[in-house]
């Protein structure tokens, strides 16, 4: 880029911080407080630039060469000299998310090889097999709301936690199950991806980056262990697909990958089908619509990333001098994307703050990413999305929010969805 283009100064926004409670429960009104500062500003809290505007946040994505992507996996914070010791000997091969070309290349193709339409094509049953199985669970187990949430457990309608009973569990045994983890691995998986989710996107506590990196580190140990499993008898998943492609990955890379994919293939799908349910059950009438006609369903899964996106924010870092949105970066300047604001921009998506599962162009929202980068697991968790809404649609008709309740989010910067989310049925 010509970075004499003529240039603004750049905006400082003091007191924007993505980790306060304020912008946890609600970011999007954050996001359209401080549109007038224009589509690029510092925030000293960060010590980072933000990125608001859906043309720069593309023309980030699109050009690697100037943007690199090796900001993405790193700690938002300084670590504890502890925890820095720790993850000291992790030895982590960059490979999908904050790698550049060429290896991103590399690794990328065999993933996409991995991801086959044959192995999507023979999840999809078991998808919806499991899924219905949860749901019955759910409907079987199912005995009444939390107290203070619509009643006492025990009296009343049908009622649970959908994020536990449903949006947890089934993203993780799918993604799992195509990696080639035991079905026992999954809580002791999620647990560690939970650790890893707070000390790379969050402002952990000292204890917590401790805790956090013994995690990371007895977690790409699994990853490590299950690669041996597979040179020594493959079997078929995704795990024995790397260990034996011609490409001949040395067993550090095919740990780093699955270490990769076991924690970005499940936690974006969660959030996505928790973020989903919450924007369809708390609107009169729409769960409704979606019930009466399926073919509402895609647009609804569109929309919801979009207006409520699973990944409201994403990292890069400039390899150079360069100008973005008219503000002057250094060379080294580390970039929060803010793809949730990209989602809300009115002049990209007319009327933004409402909710539209008919909306024409909901596809064209950021939540996957764009250019090399597009994320390789978005057609599975489409898949996710569809098959659990029709399921629910046809097992749960009468499916609503238990009265009274308040979704509480995660404290990170970039993955984004309820904790838990109560409902009834009849």
């Amino acid at each position: 880029m010509d970075v004499g283009t003529a240039t603004r100064s750049c905006p400082v926004l003091a007191g924007f911080d993505p980790l306060s409670e304020d912008f946890l429960a609600d970011p999007y009104a954050e996001f359209a407080r401080v549109r007038d500062r224009g589509p690029v500003f510092f925030t000293p809290v960060l010590d980072r630039w933000v990125v608001t505007g859906y043309a720069e946040i593309e023309q980030v994505l699109l050009d690697p060469a100037t943007f690199s992507a090796a900001e993405a996996q790193r700690t938002l914070f300084p670590l504890c000299p502890e925890a820095e010791a720790i993850l000291g000997g992790l030895d982590l091969v960059p490979t999908m998310s904050n790698a550049d070309p060429p290896a991103h290349s590399r690794y990328r193709s065999v993933i996409m090889r991995a991801l086959s339409p044959r192995r999507m094509a023979k999840l999809e049953p078991v998808i919806r097999e499991r899924t219905v199985a949860l749901i019955d669970a759910m409907l079987a187990t199912g005995v009444g709301s939390p107290t203070g949430v619509g009643g006492t457990i025990g009296e009343g309608p049908g009622g649970a936690d959908i994020v536990a009973a449903l949006c947890h569990p089934l993203p993780a045994a799918t993604l799992f199950s195509l990696i080639g983890f035991p079905p026992g691995d999954a809580e002791q998986i999620k647990a560690w991806c939970e650790d890893k989710i707070e000390v790379n996107w969050g402002r952990p506590s000292t204890e917590r980056q401790v805790r956090s990196a013994h995690s990371m580190v007895a977690f790409l140990d699994h990853c490590r262990a299950l690669v041996r499993a597979r040179r020594a008898a493959p079997e078929d998943d995704l795990a024995s697909d790397l260990v034996a492609d011609e490409r001949a990955l040395r067993d550090e890379e095919a740990a780093s990958l699955l270490f990769a994919l076991s924690f970005a293939g499940h936690e974006t799908t969660t959030n996505l089908l928790g973020n989903a349910l919450y924007q369809l059950l708390s609107r009169p009438g729409l769960w409704d619509e979606v019930r009466a006609d399926r073919t509402l369903i895609p647009g609804a899964v569109e929309e919801t990333l979009r207006y409520d996106s699973s990944v409201p924010m994403w990292r890069r870092v400039s390899t150079g001098e360069t100008v973005l949105g008219g503000v002057r970066l250094p060379a080294g300047a580390r970039l929060v994307l803010a793809f949730g604001a990209a989602g809300h921009q009115p002049d990209r998506f007319p009327e933004p703050e409402r909710f539209d599962i008919r909306r024409p162009d909901a596809r064209r929202q950021l939540s996957f990413g764009k250019g090399i980068h597009l994320c390789a697991g978005a057609p599975l968790a489409r898949l996710e999305g569809r098959i659990v809404l029709d399921a629910l649609a046809d097992r749960m008709p009468r499916l609503r929010l238990a009265p009274g309740h308040d979704p509480r989010y995660p404290a990170n910067i970039s993955f984004r969805g309820p904790r838990e989310l109560w409902v009834e049925w009849d």
